[in-house]
């Protein structure tokens, strides 16, 4: 776990995040977003936006983070923890987020700045509300009786871990 160097105040976690963003535009390694994730006023993980430098369209800070703060912590739920982010999070890491339970985001740009620089959102949102069909990526139900065999095989099962 990191601490951040002068003090353990939410300027100092935000300046880390903004810091991860600024070095990875200037290492030309990815795209102008960092993350740390914090619990008990540590930070115990800590992303960029690694997209175009690993080939994964999920490769974006926040998931970066949330991955490693699993890894660390041995767990999927990061109860108690927090997300510090150099800009308003993307629909996905929105979604990642809520499912890993993170307490707040705090965060830098909003997604309006990210649009002005070539990072919209803004068409998924929209999106998000339309009928599956009308969609620009259509999507089609299909052969629900046989995947819910899967569903109620889960709801019997005496064994899972609920998440």
């Amino acid at each position: 776990m990191t601490k951040p160097h002068n003090s353990h105040t939410q300027e100092a976690f935000m300046a880390r995040a903004i810091e991860l963003s600024l070095d990875n535009v200037r290492s030309g390694r990815g795209g102008p977003f960092g993350c740390v994730i914090v619990k008990d006023g540590e930070i115990v993980a800590s992303g960029v936006n690694r997209v175009t430098a690993t080939n994964d369209p999920t490769a974006h800070a926040e998931v970066v983070a949330i991955r490693e703060a699993c890894q660390k912590l041995r767990c999927f739920d990061l109860t108690g923890c927090d997300v510090y982010t150099s800009c308003e999070p993307c629909p996905m890491c929105l979604g990642a987020i809520y499912w890993a339970r993170i307490g707040k985001i705090y965060f830098g740009n909003v997604a309006a700045d990210a649009a002005k620089i070539g990072f919209d959102d803004s068409a998924i949102y929209a999106e998000i509300t339309m009928p599956h069909a009308q969609r620009e990526i259509p999507m089609i139900q299909m052969m629900r009786e046989d995947a819910l065999a899967a569903f109620k095989e889960w709801e019997k099962n005496p064994g899972k871990i609920l998440y």
